[in-house]
């Protein structure tokens, strides 16, 4: 689909969402999502998540309801279950999502988990920043990673 941020790509099983993946992705993280993937349009899991994303980059969605099914180590599952549940329109820093999952020390792996979470946007790993506040990796760039934050406070600050 197209969107503000570039073209992304939704890779679902029957089981849910796999990777929401950027034009800019390398095999490293496509490699992993399309296990047991479809790779059919058309496929109703696709649609919803498109759907949902269009109501996100349009600015009436701020949460999503879709089935996911993330390939990861049990502590990478555990850092994007924590990044679900940072509230649209704000961040945190790496060592409060470490501190979210019992681990307060794991900075780094928090950092490394969120650069494989293959199911951007929808786990928003984009509203965590380094301890300073500076914007920090981001799969999709950091431009984009700026762009996302920017549209989910402008939109937060209406309601």
């Amino acid at each position: 689909m197209t969107t503000p941020i570039g073209t992304l790509t939704v890779v679902v099983a029957d089981t849910g969402v796999r990777a929401i993946l950027w034009d800019v992705d390398g095999e490293d993280r496509r490699v992993p999502a399309a296990r047991g993937a479809k790779e059919r349009s058309g496929h109703p899991l696709i649609e919803r998540a498109v759907a949902q994303l269009a109501g996100y980059f349009a600015g009436v969605r701020r949460t999503f309801d879709l089935m996911l099914d993330p390939v990861g180590t049990e502590f990478q599952v555990a850092a994007w279950d924590a990044l679900r549940r940072i509230p649209y329109g704000t961040t945190i820093n790496y060592a409060e999502q470490a501190a979210m999952i019992g681990h307060p020390k794991a900075v780094r792996a928090i950092g490394s988990a969120n650069g494989a979470n293959p199911i951007g946007i929808v786990v928003p790993c984009h509203r965590v920043v380094g301890k300073d506040g500076s914007l920090a990796g981001f799969a999709g760039g950091l431009a984009a990673k700026q762009w996302l934050l920017e549209h989910e406070r402008a939109i937060a600050a209406r309601s």
